[in-house]
């Protein structure tokens, strides 16, 4: 009888031992790594992040030079913390839970098939089979190195073209940013103007582009600013509806400094436009320099 009981106590250590370590295995968060990481619940929602580029020519270092950093610089500091506050995300996840993708975009695609083979090298998928700490830690490293060569190809090209954000919104957003069951993060960088050579479309006062020549041709460049959009119904043209799902995070916004109300009108247009199109939440901000816009970043990225 004594011998029964010491082997059955025996058994029961090795059952007690086993449930402790198992969670540990199955559950655990890809947090090993020599650099420290930003400590979040590991209860976090799956994300869909997606970054739309507007390689127009505010980006030209040429016609729109800035002393303290040249506006496609801050645009790839506004990649890197994107893509590192991704990276943590996934870091601080439990491994069987992790089903989380992030992609990059241009409208319109590329001529150049080297470039869009760049671009599918962007489009990162992870789930709790291929989810390895090798494989997460390649995020920040893919989304360092190819952006910044197809923003130095778009400016030795020199040929701009504009970006078509507005039918983005149209034709693609649905298909290409919005995923059932995660939290679809949009991240636009742009000046704030829209303006795309086969995409000129007006409505009454609605049109499908702002350009600092349409706020100047609407009259917006005075201080009732706001009662003309409202008399003449200005804004853009909604392209598409019940976007309630998706959140968007727009940065760059780089008002014409020769209007001292070119920043509100544009962030009317936006906020309008988002409104019609059934965008809930969103944040604009302006051009700011990546080390005071990482804070942002992550805020947005990392909210549950």
């Amino acid at each position: 009888m004594r011998i029964k009981i010491i082997a059955n106590l025996i058994l029961l250590s090795f059952l007690i031992v086993a449930c402790k370590s198992e969670p540990k295995e199955a559950h655990k968060a890809i947090t090993e790594s020599n650099e420290p990481v930003d400590r979040l619940s590991p209860e976090r929602p799956d994300l869909n992040v997606s970054i739309l580029l507007d390689l127009s020519d505010r980006i030209n270092p040429d016609k729109y030079p800035d002393e303290a950093m040249q506006f496609y610089e801050r645009d790839l500091g506004y990649i890197n913390s994107i893509a590192n506050a991704f990276e943590i995300h996934l870091r601080n996840k439990r491994s069987i839970k992790i089903n989380d993708q992030i992609q990059l975009y241009i409208d319109p695609e590329p001529a150049d098939s080297k470039l869009n083979k760049k671009l599918a090298d962007l489009k990162l998928k992870f789930t709790r089979d291929n989810a390895t700490k090798d494989k997460i830690l390649t995020v920040t490293e893919k989304y360092d190195s190819i952006p910044r060569l197809i923003y130095e190809a778009s400016i030795l090209d020199d040929a701009y073209v504009g970006s078509d954000v507005w039918r983005f919104f149209k034709n693609k957003i649905n298909d290409f940013c919005i995923e059932e069951d995660h939290r679809n993060i949009l991240v636009v960088l742009t000046d704030g103007y829209i303006y795309h050579k086969n995409t000129v479309l007006k409505e009454n006062g609605l049109t499908s582009y702002l350009t600092p020549q349409t706020i100047r041709g609407f009259k917006l460049n005075t201080s009732n600013w706001e009662e003309n959009i409202e008399a003449k119904n200005y804004g853009f043209i909604p392209a598409n509806k019940n976007l309630n799902t998706l959140e968007v995070l727009v940065l760059g916004i780089n008002p014409d400094p020769k209007n001292p109300y070119e920043e509100d009108v544009i962030f009317k247009y936006w906020e309008d436009w988002f409104a019609k199109m059934g965008i809930e939440t969103y944040e604009l901000k302006q051009a700011l320099l990546p080390s005071d816009m990482n804070a942002i970043i992550q805020e947005f990225i990392w909210d549950e």
